[in-house]
């Protein structure tokens, strides 16, 4: 994961992603580099529009916004039985904790 974050921050920086520069990246945040995955990063990404890509995956937190929308509409009709919203906030908030994990 480290590889594809240093060719964000060069992109992000307005330089090149070249193998010298992603090794000096990951060097400098005191990754231990391997040669053969900055090559394969590099030219997995040569004809790649990293703009382009980003946005697209900006896209994606998009399509759970219905899905936030549900635990609204839960919560009016909870007023009536609040033992179900408790019940739903519960599992939520396990779902997020699960989520929290993933990413440290």
């Amino acid at each position: 994961m480290e590889y594809i974050y240093a060719a964000l921050l060069l992109h992000n920086a307005g330089k090149d992603v070249t193998e010298e520069n992603v090794t000096a990246v990951l060097n400098a945040a005191g990754v231990e580099v391997q040669d053969a995955r900055v090559k394969a990063l590099v030219a997995a990404l040569e004809d790649v529009n990293i703009e382009e890509a980003i946005s697209k995956a900006a896209v994606a937190p998009v399509a759970a916004a219905p899905a936030a929308a549900a635990p609204a509409a839960a919560a009016a009709a909870a007023e009536e039985e609040p033992e179900e919203e408790s019940k739903k906030e519960e599992e939520e908030e396990s779902g997020m904790a699960g989520l929290g994990a993933l990413f440290g």
